[in-house]
């Protein structure tokens, strides 16, 4: 119980007959043996209220540093994740997407769906399997397990068929598959200047959606 919830008693009452008496005994008056009851129950409450305080500070202290600890182990696990990834990307560079400066590549591998795509195909152990894609215009195709680990074998959406959401999602995921493929910087830059001209254009968010689309039209065709 909260000490400070304690409501001191009333000495003056018939229910505390016998402690007054006891007092009365030892040569108090009765009025100096209930001042007496009194000071006594709050020298112990003050004291109850004290330990009840350091008991939360205690608990508190235990709560943050519970909290904190496993704050840090969730940090520490989200970067050992992170760098094993970077490992096995620098050590499998091809696994995810072979890209090369005298290549063409679409963008469509680059989007979530892309990566998601290519994590997945793997996955794939029996390389005479199956596989059931989708392809951009929504129907289901089958594809042998073999055709989806070669990225360029499996149904994409042609970069002028992006929508700008795709668009915002390859761009900054391909500029970093350059780096890690060691492009030039400044081919590396000229991709960048070039899609954040596209982004600042006025035709961007253009309320015409032709305009919108005309601007992937052109980056497809660079």
């Amino acid at each position: 119980m909260d000490p400070n919830d304690a409501v001191r008693p009333n000495y003056t009452l018939e229910e505390f007959q016998e402690e007054r008496q006891q007092l009365i005994g030892e040569g108090l008056t009765e009025e100096q043996a209930i001042q007496s009851l009194t000071a006594l129950w709050n020298v112990n409450n003050n004291a109850e209220r004290a330990c009840w305080a350091a008991r939360l500070e205690r608990l508190e202290e235990a709560r943050q540093q519970a909290e904190e600890d496993d704050t840090q182990r969730r940090q520490d696990l989200k970067d050992e994740e992170e760098a094993a990834r970077l490992e096995d990307r620098k050590k499998n560079k091809n696994k995810y997407a072979p890209l090369k400066p005298s290549d063409y590549c679409e963008l469509h591998y680059f989007t979530n769906k892309g990566l998601d795509e290519a994590m997945a195909s793997t996955l794939v152990a029996e390389p005479d399997a199956l596989v059931m894609l989708p392809a951009s215009d929504g129907i289901h195709s089958w594809v042998p397990a073999a055709a989806v680990k070669d990225p360029k074998a499996a149904p994409i959406t042609k970069d002028e068929h992006l929508s700008w959401e795709e668009f915002n999602e390859a761009a900054p995921c391909i500029v970093v598959f350059m780096k890690m493929h060691d492009w030039p910087d400044d081919r590396v830059n000229m991709h960048i200047q070039f899609w954040m001209a596209m982004q600042a254009h006025h035709w961007r968010h253009s309320p015409d959606p032709l305009q919108q689309r005309a601007l992937l039209l052109y980056q497809s065709q660079q």
